[in-house]
């Protein structure tokens, strides 16, 4: 039970909570009696140690019983546990009451000029005293001595950051008065703010995009377990800084949310708190209306393994509880759901009087003497800045679990008959003018009615009691949040030549593109500079891709170590945990591994050290699964590489419909800052690692490489360095095929464009053509996307070029210039992917795309090539068909 608990309430609470058929009341009184003055007597530690000792023998007897994880519905921390308020006050409140009416001034205002834009007012407003708290007593900022803590924001509650921006000097009231303006701003001398946090938008302010709802807590828990990853390896240490998120109770239904709490807790990380905001309402009403959303959350982070901080009431309710000696508020609490619950944040004093209060004699018996105002006026906990620090404080101090508090809160927090826990209130963003008045009233705030009505922003003098107060508390923790900074070293890259001659040399050596890469990374890992900085990642597909001899090379990172003996350990490629391993094997969990590539391929920006992850992965689980966190990390300006492994629809021959890849090319092209490849070679493949490395960690230029990589075995062809240029544009003419002997003289001419797979059918292709007297020119293209890209910016140059006459080329035009007839493209994708380049294709040629439309399947490679019709066969009859109904 719940140690703010009287003990007298608890055996009034435990006896009327007592089944009917107890067969010996008497009994079991003697047993309440005796463990309460156990407790009394010896302390919790005792207490705790002698339920451990009966629920063992109770497992040993079988009678098939466990404790039940909920406890009442009560604050964790009691309150002769709370530690003295450290700041003051009265100055936290009223500076709590600024940052909600500009927040709310802010949505207001763009709504009533421009109804379309939208916004939240709701979520602030109930979250604003638990972000609030945390800005004046927690959230480190980056400095030389402190590396900073990590704040993930509730993206509902972006207008009460930029509130507080404003107070700080950070934002003008021209900046606040563009919000959600982010075009036409600039040209009103304003900086555009961004509906939720978005690095991309705004690079110098947030950290962390978490507007998809679930991406935010499992980045959080992955970004704290990073942090770990880098002290373990000596690269950083990251000891004393915290991963704050703040999510909400409806957000915690997404399956991302809750997908890696076990993690967290087996990798004990303490250094993660999450505070829930219980506000009980999702978008359309409440979360758990017939239930509790409070008493299943608890049940799951405390099953999962976390220390669970329940923030139910504030410090109004003490008095309370104090004189309740039978329980009856535990009691009604235990039965009111949480739609009833909401009905009553939404009534006013008179009304939970009468419908709360008036329940029962012993709940009326408390209200006594209380105003209906007073009863109106009764905090929930995460509106009570003291209880909310308490909280705060022992989440901080908790040592070997990750910590969640569960702050119960109410949605539309002051907004009264406008908002305050209604149906609606999350969609609203107008309120009239005795809305605004009542608002300036509830939280006392110094405006007059001319200046509540016309929604003016309010801003104390810098000299204000509250001004010195808000920079003197994040002086001392460390400066302005969120503060995205990119002040990073650069970080040397080898010579091509000294890591991968093998694969842009390979004089026909047979390989595939995957065994390439894993050859090429474990060069690049011997690397004294480099080496330390990769981050392999895998999720559980290591062996698959041949990264096996990677265990005993760099080991694999465990917290622990490794606390057995492996099966295989006489091997040479015995499996090897450790604490400074290298390579990150996520299990089965797509999600995971994506997430914990975000926290590498962002280290730059969030702790000032360039790390370069690898995640390698089956294609079709990348952009098709996780494809909105892939977008998070574009928004978070991710650099790296995603290595899509066994690509495209017909090199994975026996595995059929969802794991043959036909899209993820078309996905990522629509990804503005992730450059794709399809290369079909191992030196091609070697060549743009270089070109992304140099990209990422010399220019330090905020984009991130996605390159797909087959396991199929093929000779592979040197790659001579004049091609290198052009193969990092999108393409390159290969003339590396070798033409059939006694193939005759040429008569027509075509040309074959291929990729990944395809391109040896390509080859093929030409080589039964030369023996027709057809000539064929082939090209690998590299990069479908890069080449459409490009033809899309010239576009753009000459629809704005003051010189609108001259034209200018896309270099796939150029490319295709040199070559003749008709064009024929060919991948293992879906025909949508080479058909981006098709209004770039030279003028009067003729172009037929060739893909794996449809659905996936299993069979040989051969049979699906041939079903799909992108084999050397399909390709050949495809060229006689153009040149026919050319008539050449």
């Amino acid at each position: 039970m719940n140690a703010s608990i009287p003990a007298a309430q608890l055996l009034a609470l435990a006896a009327t909570d007592s089944s009917s058929a107890d067969a010996d009341p008497v009994e079991t009184a003697e047993w309440r009696e005796a463990f309460v003055a156990l407790v009394h007597a010896h302390g919790p530690e005792r207490a705790r140690w002698m339920l451990d000792e009966l629920a063992r023998l109770a497992r040993a007897q079988r009678i098939g019983w466990q404790p039940e994880l909920a406890t009442p519905y009560a604050n964790t921390v009691p309150v002769d546990r709370q530690p003295p308020f450290p700041g003051d006050l009265a100055i936290e409140e009223r500076i709590g009451s600024l940052m909600r009416w500009n927040a709310l001034a802010m949505v207001v205002r763009a709504n009533q000029a421009y109804g379309e834009l939208g916004g939240h007012i709701a979520s602030y407003a109930s979250a604003a005293d638990l972000f609030e708290t945390g800005f004046h007593h927690f959230f480190h900022g980056r400095t030389d001595v402190h590396g900073g803590d990590l704040v993930f924001f509730q993206p509902h509650s972006a207008p009460g950051v930029y509130a507080r921006a404003f107070l700080e000097g950070r934002l003008t009231e021209n900046d606040l008065a563009h919000y959600r303006q982010e075009i036409t701003a600039p040209i009103n001398g304003a900086r555009g703010l961004s509906s939720y946090p978005h690095p991309w938008l705004m690079p110098d302010f947030w950290q962390f995009p978490t507007g998809s709802m679930g991406i935010g807590p499992i980045s959080a828990i992955y970004h704290a377990r990073f942090m770990r990853y880098l002290t373990h390896r000596g690269l950083l240490d990251c000891e004393g800084r915290k991963v704050w998120g703040f999510f909400g109770d409806g957000e915690m239904d997404e399956p991302e949310s809750m997908s890696a709490l076990t993690l967290a807790a087996r990798e004990k990380l303490d250094n993660l708190v999450w505070v829930v905001n219980c506000n009980l309402q999702r978008l359309d009403g409440p979360v758990r209306g017939n239930g509790r959303i409070i008493d299943e959350l608890e049940k799951l982070f405390a099953g999962a393994g976390w220390n669970v901080v329940k923030l139910v009431w504030g410090s109004d309710w003490d008095g309370l509880f104090a004189r309740d000696t039978v329980g009856a508020l535990l009691r009604a609490f235990a039965e009111t759901v949480d739609g009833q619950m909401q009905t009553f944040a939404a009534k006013d004093g008179r009304f939970n009087r009468d419908h709360f209060f008036g329940q029962n004699e012993a709940l009326q018996r408390l209200a006594q003497g209380m105003t209906d105002e007073q009863i109106d006026r009764l905090k929930r906990g995460g509106h009570d800045l003291v209880k909310i620090h308490a909280a705060y404080a022992a989440a901080a101090a908790h040592r070997g679990q990750p910590t969640v508090i569960l702050a119960h809160t109410k949605k539309g927090y002051g907004m009264g008959t406008a908002g305050q826990g209604r149906m609606t209130t999350h969609s609203q963003k107008k309120l009239d003018e005795a809305d605004l008045i009542g608002f300036r009233n509830r939280f006392n705030l110094p405006l007059s009615d001319e200046q509540a009505t016309s929604l003016a922003f309010y801003k104390p003098a810098e000299d204000s009691p509250e001004m010195r107060y808000l920079r003197e508390r994040r002086a001392a923790l460390g400066g302005a949040l969120p503060q995205r900074r990119t002040d990073c070293a650069t970080l040397p890259v080898p010579p091509l030549a000294s890591y991968a001659r093998f694969a842009t040399e390979a004089a026909g050596k047979e390989m595939s593109t995957t065994m390439a890469f894993v050859r090429l990374l474990g060069n690049l890992l011997k690397d004294g500079e480099l080496g330390p900085r990769i981050v392999p990642i895998v999720a559980d597909e290591a062996r698959t891709f041949g990264m096996a001899n990677l265990f005993k090379q760099v080991g694999i990172y465990s917290s622990v170590g490794q606390r057995y003996a492996p099966e295989d350990i006489g091997s040479v490629l015995s499996y090897r945990e450790a604490i400074d391993g290298q390579i990150l094997e996520e299990g089965i969990s797509e999600a995971g591994a994506i997430a914990s590539w975000t926290a590498a391929a962002t280290s730059y920006s969030v702790h000032g050290l360039a790390m370069l992850p690898f995640y390698i992965y089956y294609s079709m689980f990348g952009f098709q699964r996780v494809g909105d966190a892939i977008w998070a990390a574009a928004d978070q300006r991710a650099r790296g590489f995603l290595l899509g492994a066994t690509s495209g629809r017909t090199t994975l021959g026996g595995e059929g419909l969802q794991h043959q890849d036909g899209s993820s090319h078309l996905v990522a092209a629509t990804i503005p800052n992730c450059r794709a490849w399809d290369p079909a070679f191992a030196g091609e493949m070697a060549v743009i690692v270089d070109a992304g490395m140099r990209e990422m960690l010399v220019e330090q230029r905020d984009v991130f490489h996605y390159i797909t990589l087959m396991n199929e075995n093929y000779a592979q062809p040197d790659v001579p360095e004049s091609a290198h240029e052009d193969l990092l544009r999108g393409g390159w003419r290969y003339d590396g095929w070798q033409r059939p002997d006694g193939a005759p003289a040429a008569t027509q001419r075509v040309t074959l464009l291929g990729s990944g797979a395809i391109l040896t059918e390509v080859v093929k292709a030409a080589q039964a053509l030369a023996m027709e007297g057809i000539e064929a020119t082939v090209f690998s293209i590299t990069s479908w996307s890069e080449l459409s890209r490009e033809g899309v910016a010239c576009e753009a140059r000459l629809l704005t070029s003051e010189a609108a006459a001259v034209r200018i080329e896309p270099f796939i035009t150029r490319l295709l210039a040199a070559s003749e007839g008709p064009v024929i493209a060919a991948t293992d994708y879906v025909r949508a992917v080479p058909e981006s380049i098709r209004a770039y294709v030279p003028e009067g040629r003729r172009y037929l795309t060739l893909g794996t439309d449809g659905f996936g399947r299993s069979d040989t490679r051969a049979a699906l090539r041939d079903f799909f019709g992108v084999d050397a066969a399909a390709i050949a009859t495809a060229a006689r068909r153009l040149l026919a109904a050319a008539g050449t």
